[in-house]
């Protein structure tokens, strides 16, 4: 199993840049695929974005390409959100998520790891 942690959000105005953070612990952190997800008010939680576990390939949610940069450092069992050009609509809680040797191809799938942290809320003002 693995824990997660976010932090990193917060208010913003509309065109604005926030950077979430993701710390995991347990084992096997640096062998699995680590992704982001997001739930606004009286919706049902989506895919944002995913990184292999080595970071060399990523996956984004359409709505968010261009936009939102996935990355990782394994060495210090982080992964990072960068959202740059911030929409009123991105408003939202976002959750981290991972489990032991998770792929890619999971979140292809549309499917999920395990794991969840708490999830960190993220509030653009227009």
């Amino acid at each position: 199993q693995v824990q997660l942690v976010e932090s990193g959000g917060g208010l913003v105005q509309a065109g604005g840049s926030l950077k979430l953070s993701c710390a995991a612990s347990g084992r096997t952190f640096s062998s699995a695929a680590m992704g982001w997800f997001r739930q606004a008010p009286g919706k049902e939680r989506e895919f944002v974005a995913a990184i292999s576990w080595s970071g060399g390939s990523t996956y984004y949610a359409g709505s968010v390409k261009g936009r939102f940069t996935i990355s990782r450092d394994n060495a210090k069992n982080t992964v990072y959100l960068q959202m740059n050009s911030l929409k009123p609509e991105d408003t939202a809680v976002y959750y981290c998520n991972a489990d032991h040797e998770l792929s890619l191809t999971t979140y292809y799938s549309g499917a999920a790891g395990r794991s969840w942290g708490q999830g960190t809320q993220v509030t653009v003002s227009s």
